[in-house]
C-alpha cells in the first residue's frame, strides 16, 4: 500500500474526490493508486474536515456500488460516466 506521503498533491485531491463519487469503487482506487479501502479510510481522515469525514463514512457505509463485492451484477461500469473528463484519471482514458 502507498503512504500518503507518496502521492502528490494532486493525486491526494483525485484520491478524494474519487471517494467520494457514488459509482467509483475502492478497488478502482487501489488498482489506479495502489491505496486500499483502509487506506482511502485513512487519507480521507487526515485531508477532509471531522464533519464532512463522519458524513462521509456515513454515506459510503451503505452504498454497495462503492464495494465489488456488494455489487449487482448489472452495474458493470469501473467508473463514473463524467469521469472521462477529468485529465489525471488514467483508468478512464482506456477504452
Amino acid at each position: 500500500m502507498k503512504l500518503q506521503t507518496e502521492l502528490s498533491d494532486e493525486n491526494i485531491n483525485r484520491v478524494i474526490e474519487m471517494a467520494w463519487e457514488d459509482r467509483t469503487p475502492f478497488d478502482a482506487i487501489k488498482s489506479q493508486f495502489g491505496i486500499d479501502e483502509s487506506g482511502v479510510i485513512k487519507l480521507m481522515r487526515r485531508n477532509i474536515s471531522e464533519p464532512a469525514f463522519k458524513r462521509w463514512r456515513r454515506r459510503v457505509g451503505g452504498r454497495a456500488t462503492k464495494h465489488a463485492m456488494k455489487r449487482t451484477d448489472d452495474v458493470t461500469r469501473f467508473k463514473c460516466s463524467r469521469q472521462r473528463t477529468i485529465t489525471s484519471n488514467k483508468i478512464s482514458k482506456r477504452k
